[in-house]
């Protein structure tokens, strides 16, 4: 497995990138491939992310110590995923979780052996995942969406209505400091999280998906007054440092997966960004 590797990006250098320099820093072009696990290690929180998609057999998460610096992969990491896929099985230290479309998992620090199944080749799951560094360790917990905490916001006059499914929070899971959710956007709404805002004490990674193949969104991305965007297509991953907005407009609704580490678990803790001072 080949461990993409992105270092970290201050807002002055990001100014001067052109389109490609900020695909090159940010985007993650590919998270899901037949039969392979994909793994973008970002220096910003040290976050990692990706996608496992089994499909002729089994995936057992590889021996990573040398990377990280320890005997193995969650030896001090934790680590959450949510499936958007077919039905798939993920053993954890020999114990078997059934995870359906739509469902998370949550795995806690010291976990040694990780193993992902599909239970149909035909219809494969497609596991995406965040992982982020932890001091303790907490249960594993398996997330339906109907244990996940909705929120409705938006409406229809603004093109935002949407529901943010909140799978690991304080409250539904306890975690060391990765939160992970999904959101999605209602039939004729294009916009998230407009007017935007930072979080300087967090980072944040979007995975876009349920989208067409001729479909697009532009995800804005830089500080207020500097904004950039970079074009994002299906199953496509970007990296939103806590200086950036993060903020995306389509070509149709989609669904986004959303993860965040840093310095609190605090989910309103937002600065937020009048729409006179966007430029």
């Amino acid at each position: 497995m080949q461990i993409d590797i992105r270092q970290s990006c201050n807002a002055a250098y990001t100014k001067t990138l052109d389109t490609e320099g900020l695909r090159r820093e940010f985007l993650a072009e590919q998270i899901f491939a037949a039969d392979q696990i994909t793994m973008t290690y970002s220096h910003v929180d040290r976050i990692v992310f990706g996608g496992i998609m089994p499909v002729s057999g089994d995936l057992a998460m590889p021996d990573l110590g040398k990377t990280y610096g320890t005997a193995y992969f969650l030896e001090r990491r934790e680590l959450g995923l949510i499936n958007i896929g077919g039905a798939g099985v993920v053993v954890v230290d020999g114990v078997s979780y059934d995870i359906g479309h739509e469902e998370a998992l949550y795995i806690g620090k010291g976990a040694k052996e990780l193993v992902f199944k599909s239970v149909s080749k035909d219809s494969p799951a497609k596991f995406y995942y965040n992982s982020t560094p932890a001091h303790a360790a907490y249960p594993i917990k398996k997330v339906t969406l109907e244990m996940a905490s909705p929120q409705v916001m938006g409406d229809a006059k603004s093109s935002n209505r949407r529901t943010i499914n909140k799978y690991i929070v304080p409250g539904v899971v306890d975690s060391c400091q990765l939160i992970m959710g999904l959101t999605k956007l209602e039939e004729g709404s294009m916009w998230n999280t407009m007017p935007c805002h930072t979080h300087e004490r967090r980072m944040e990674v979007y995975l876009y998906f349920n989208m067409s193949p001729d479909a697009v969104v532009f995800h804005m991305h830089g500080e207020p007054t500097e904004t950039r965007h970079i074009v994002m297509r299906n199953e496509q991953a970007v990296i939103s440092p806590s200086w950036s907005i993060h903020s995306g407009v389509g070509t149709q609704a989609y669904t986004f997966i959303w993860g965040m580490a840093g310095e609190n678990q605090t989910f309103p803790d937002m600065d937020h960004v009048a729409m006179a001072d966007i430029k």
